[in-house]
């Protein structure tokens, strides 16, 4: 259940008396393009109980640690070598995390991955299991649970407003105009060991799904295509999940519609309950349909996501995230998003491949 406003008041205050008396979480981040100056700006300005100390990883590295005023280091392991690191931050492509993760979690620090976990179950086990045995915890960037929208929307669920869930259907599409700037700066996404651009995307909808509804995904039946000329596989996706309960959900990623693609469909949600009905967009509006009628719930400010990277608005979530993994280290518990959580999103995701190349529906829990 979310915290009232009251509450949240009452845990924030006593948050920042804890932590007079502990010591701040020194982070690295690991990877300096658009998320790499994300997280350096929420640590910087938005999160309590850290610092940033280090960059390394990628072109831009030694610029952003200059704009923050700390050091570029050589490499991950110079990073994680420091003992003013405690935790590391791995916002690199998705084929190289479960390497970092092995590197840091040898080194004894604390890592937080970027979405998706890791292209595939296997890999998202072994980061799962090296964390384990270096008793550091593990967390799994899911910003689309710390929306003030999105909180909002599981909030009305978990108390009834809806009544019990049903059906959901999630839709994230982009024009192919969007998707090939895309690609001019983000070329590793064409590189089959990477989950790409669908897992990029559609691992924000399926742990969506899960966290909504509080169920586990056990079949899936998905079809798989690129109808476009960009160079990389699995850019449309439709898939038909179910989950626990018997209840139904269909997810459609694109990122190659033609002009002018599909209004309010960037992150799209729609969760049918038995007495009535959530729509929203996650940066657009949040509707309640109920009895003749639809009601505007919530309206989230604006921003612009590329011309506005440190708008206090878009780092929002980001810094929510930051903050609920270093409340995690400093009260020495689990992370509130953890290995298996990142997992379980990769794993539908996954599924939907397997599907596709083998004409079947698939079952889970896969197995590594």
């Amino acid at each position: 259940m979310i915290d009232s406003p009251a509450e949240s008041t009452f845990h924030d205050i006593a948050r920042h008396l804890r932590r007079d008396h502990m010591q701040e979480i020194g982070i690295g981040i690991i990877g300096s393009g658009f998320m790499g100056l994300t997280y350096s700006e929420a640590i910087t300005s938005q999160v309590n109980g850290a610092k940033l100390v280090g960059v390394t990883g990628g072109r831009r590295a030694t610029q952003l640690a200059a704009e923050y005023g700390v050091v570029a280091e050589e490499s991950i392991e110079a990073l994680v070598d420091r003992p003013d690191v405690d935790a590391v931050v791995v916002a690199t492509p998705d084929q190289h995390r479960v390497a970092i993760t092995e590197v840091a979690a040898a080194a004894g620090k604390h890592v937080l991955v970027e979405k998706p976990m890791a292209p595939t179950v296997a890999e998202c086990d072994r980061m799962i299991a090296v964390c384990n045995a270096a008793d550091v915890n593990l967390g799994v960037v899911q910003t689309e649970r710390f929306r003030r929208l999105t909180r909002r929307a599981k909030e009305m669920v978990d108390q009834g407003a809806i009544g019990p869930i049903r059906m959901m259907r999630t839709v994230s599409a982009f024009p192919i105009n969007l998707t090939r700037e895309l690609f001019q700066d983000r070329r590793w996404m064409e590189d089959p060991a990477s989950g790409g651009l669908f897992m990029g995307m559609a691992s924000h909808n399926t742990d969506f799904l899960r966290w909504i509804s509080g169920l586990n995904a056990i079949r899936v039946f998905a079809q798989v295509a690129t109808f476009s000329d960009i160079a990389a596989p699995a850019q449309s996706v439709m898939a038909q999940i179910v989950f626990e309960s018997g209840v139904m959900a269909h997810m459609w990623i694109s990122s190659e519609l033609p002009g002018p693609s599909l209004p309010s469909s960037e992150v799209r949600f729609q969760i049918i309950g038995a007495d009535g009905m959530l729509d929203f967009e996650n940066f657009e509006f949040l509707d309640l349909g109920r009895g003749e009628s639809w009601e505007r719930v919530f309206t989230p400010e604006k921003f612009d996501y590329l011309k506005e990277p440190k708008s206090p608005i878009r780092l929002e979530p980001h810094a929510r995230v930051l903050q609920s993994f270093v409340d995690s280290i400093l009260e020495q518990r689990p992370p509130a998003v953890g290995g298996a959580e990142g997992r379980a999103a990769v794993e539908i995701c996954e599924a939907c491949l397997i599907s596709a190349r083998t004409g079947q529906a698939v079952d889970l829990p896969l197995q590594s």
